[in-house]
């Protein structure tokens, strides 16, 4: 085992009131790919600064060896006395590192270098943090939400540098997906302590689990041991004369133990106040287009959404994205086509920007509109405190204005908001941002059970597998042009059905024109000196472009008729692609069992492996 190039121990610190962190510890080895995981409030990005250097422990042993570089990915990067953004990452680098990474990082993260730093979006600023961090490829990498504001390619690219980089990776994502690619041990902080997994997060949950439940087993015979204790205490016989000090200190010692066992962090609670029932058609939009300037945004795109369908938008920022929902939402109106809503719609939304947040204003006030201590959930009143409790909140926070929230509890807080209202159509722009795993969870359960229907923009693969029923995502991903194209199920399901029609256009670009009427060969038929025949030969050479084109036409009808609208549109044109489907299915089934028979007399005559 090679010696910790970085190495916390028995870390301990409070600020004030419940100790945030206390005996916690972290220890990197060379290669190692550690993610940090726990609830939000856990401590887990202090015990990340802490190993920085940025912040110091109350007590504790912290080391760090002399010879080792670490960065630190900042949540706010300062970018004063930067020019460019260029600038700013080049300032990373030391003696001997090569300025090259920096133009590539930057242009892989979607940045020129020359943006000016004082005009960058949230997201912007992270990527060009991620290049600073990440160029001089340093000893150990600390890496804090580095997924965040990330879309889907960035994030598999982010996967495949940080599987390469030569950096010891300690990483803190809610992005399950990103997690389970890249790390290959967990600690876990929890109650102020930490425990390592020598494993990756893929088997994380189901040791959390198990190491609960020998938690709680030990608890209950914790309390079986005082109840046997208490009951010598009381009836037996050297207690009638005069008691063991020793036993009723060891006595003592137990209930200590047991009534200063902190349990696990409580989850959230909660379930989203469900409205009246809409119409069946949601949503209907037919050839609905969107340019700026010369760009093209939306071109036609149609779709009918129903009731209690969940429907997942993925793509490249910029890709248009978040225009796409506003419009199928009424909120943005087309250049051209038509959008027509449903009937009883009761919308709820979460905004990506939380753009609907006072900082000044306070839980309470936010929760009940300012309608005094109670709100009604489900057709219930409950109080606000117990309500905000549900949520992980504290009753002493019920007068803490929203700009003292972290992100996490900022996020909890507009989920707790929304779940109060009735609703029957959700929206979720962006919903898993600063979101600890077990909250997602609950998002997750919250979404699947939902009755009413779900319009959802996600970067977070494992949350979209887990919960839509159909994804819309550009045509051409690389360079999206404005086509938009919906594919069922989840993200996985997308990528195959996209990599299943690019094989079979390759395929059928390779396809050379038809030849004469392929031959029938008698494989069982007499062999002229030991070798296949002419009209043999040329099908085994041209039967599988044959069959390739064949599945081609398949595919290609198989999408025409995917269109849900396509029968009651014309039943005609459905059931002769029907008929075309069934026919070219049969001929291929053919043509495959045709090209095995002629291979397998190849190898026979010619003794070809």
């Amino acid at each position: 085992m090679a010696p910790p190039i970085l190495k916390l121990d028995d870390i301990h610190l409070s600020f004030g009131g419940t100790p945030l962190l206390a005996g916690a510890g972290l220890q990197v080895e060379p290669g190692d790919r550690i993610c940090l995981v726990g609830r939000n409030g856990s401590g887990k990005s202090t015990l990340m600064k802490i190993a920085a250097g940025m912040v110091e422990p109350q007590s504790g042993e912290v080391f760090r060896h002399p010879a080792s570089t670490i960065r630190y990915l900042e949540q706010a990067p300062d970018f004063a006395g930067y020019a460019t953004v260029q600038a700013y990452a080049e300032a990373g680098l030391g003696p001997g590192d090569d300025p090259y990474r920096i133009t590539y990082l930057l242009e892989h993260l979607g940045l020129t270098g020359d943006e000016d730093p004082r005009q960058l979006s949230g997201g912007e600023a992270r990527r060009a943090a991620l290049a600073r961090v990440m160029a001089p490829e340093p000893d150990i990498l600390l890496l804090d939400e580095p997924t965040n504001h990330l879309d889907l390619p960035t994030i598999e690219w982010l996967e495949d540098e940080l599987r390469k980089t030569r950096s010891a990776l300690v990483l803190i994502s809610h992005d399950r997906r990103f997690l389970e690619k890249v790390s290959t041990a967990t600690v876990w902080l929890d109650r102020g302590t930490s425990r390592r997994l020598d494993r990756g997060f893929a088997h994380f949950e189901t040791w959390r689990d198990e190491v609960l439940e020998a938690e709680e087993l030990e608890q209950h015979k914790l309390g079986k041991a005082i109840e046997r204790e208490e009951h010598w205490l009381r009836y037996g016989v050297t207690a009638r004369r005069k008691r063991n000090m020793r036993r009723l200190g060891e006595l003592q010692n137990m209930r200590a133990a047991y009534r200063g066992h902190k349990g696990p962090q409580g989850t959230v609670q909660a379930q989203v106040s469900e409205g009246r029932e809409s119409g069946k058609l949601v949503i209907e939009a037919d050839g609905i287009t969107k340019s700026y300037g010369e760009r093209t945004i939306v071109a036609p795109f149609s779709i009918r959404v129903h009731r209690g369908d969940c429907i997942g938008l993925v793509g490249p920022n910029g890709a248009g994205k978040t225009t796409l929902l506003k419009m199928l939402t009424g909120q943005l109106q087309p250049d051209a086509g038509m959008v027509r809503l449903g009937t009883n719609l009761d919308v709820a939304t979460l905004d990506q920007k939380r753009e609907e947040l006072d900082p000044d204003d306070t839980l309470s006030h936010y929760l009940t509109d300012g309608r005094g201590e109670t709100l009604l959930v489900n057709g219930e009143q409950r109080h606000v405190a117990g309500y905000m409790k549900d949520f992980l909140f504290q009753p002493e926070q019920i007068r803490t204005p929203i700009k003292n929230l972290s992100g996490g509890e900022r996020a909890r807080l507009i989920l707790a908001r929304i779940m109060a209202k009735p609703s029957n159509l959700l929206i979720l722009d962006e919903p898993t941002n600063d979101l600890d795993i077990e909250t997602l969870d609950l998002l997750q359960e919250i979404v699947a059970g939902y009755n009413g229907t779900v319009i959802l923009v996600s970067h977070d693969r494992d949350f979209l597998d887990r919960t839509v029923t159909s994804t819309i995502a550009p045509a051409n991903p690389e360079a999206p042009d404005g086509r938009w194209i919906e594919y069922a199920g989840g993200y996985t399901d997308m990528l195959a059905q996209r990599r299943g029609a690019q094989e079979e256009r390759r395929r059928a670009e390779r396809q050379e024109k038809p030849k004469a009427e392929p031959a029938s060969p008698a494989p069982g038929s007499p062999k002229s000196k030991g070798k296949l025949s002419f009209k043999q030969k040329f099908a085994l050479e041209n039967l599988p472009k044959e069959m390739a084109k064949a599945e081609a036409d398949i595919a290609e009808r198989e999408r025409t008729m995917a269109d849900p609208a396509l029968f009651t549109r014309d039943p005609a044109a459905f059931n002769r692609l029907a008929a075309e489907l069934e026919g070219l299915r049969n001929s291929l089934s053919r043509m495959e069992e045709e090209w095995l028979e002629l291979e397998m007399l190849r190898e026979e005559l010619e003794g070809q492996p």
